[in-house]
């Protein structure tokens, strides 16, 4: 197994750094934002099938994934996510290839992980407000993120 997390890390994620081949691009950052979101259900020690079905309908819908595409993709981030020392290697990767835009997405991908089963765990919104930094999103941005994804799902003060 470790094997095989090893050789996709090398093979995609690193690539990613040297090579700027559109397939291999779309699917660094398909990796790195579904490791992330995993990252985010487990922060609070409970990851849940909501969660992780609310994680598969952000990453299927976003990158426009077929089931199988989808399954695969899930099974390589909760790899990725056991066996990875630190997020860095996720969030560098899309710090240095997507836009601003995109990147603020990706926060709100992450809010909204961490209000899916309507409580903000003060370990979910750490994990939020390092990511963020690590993406070089300001904290004002980041917040006005927050309220956004807050509203859009109707959850109040």
């Amino acid at each position: 197994m470790l094997d095989r997390i090893q050789s996709f890390f090398n093979d995609i994620i690193q690539a990613e750094v040297d090579d700027s081949t559109p397939d291999t691009h779309a699917h660094g950052i398909r990796l790195a934002t579904a490791a992330l979101l995993i990252e985010m259900a487990r922060a609070d020690f409970d990851a849940s099938d909501q969660e992780r079905l609310l994680a598969g309908d952000m990453l299927a819908s976003r990158f426009d994934l077929s089931q199988s595409e989808l399954d695969e993709l899930m099974s390589l981030a909760e790899l990725e996510v056991r066996e990875a020392a630190s997020l860095y290697e996720f969030t560098r990767l899309i710090d240095g290839k997507l836009s601003f835009e995109e990147k603020q997405e990706v926060i709100g991908m992450l809010w909204e992980m961490a209000y899916a089963d309507g409580v903000l765990d003060k370990y979910e919104e750490h994990l939020v407000r390092k990511l963020t930094d690590l993406l070089h999103i300001p904290h004002k941005q980041m917040i006005r993120i927050k309220h956004a994804v807050r509203e859009r799902l109707g959850i109040g003060d």
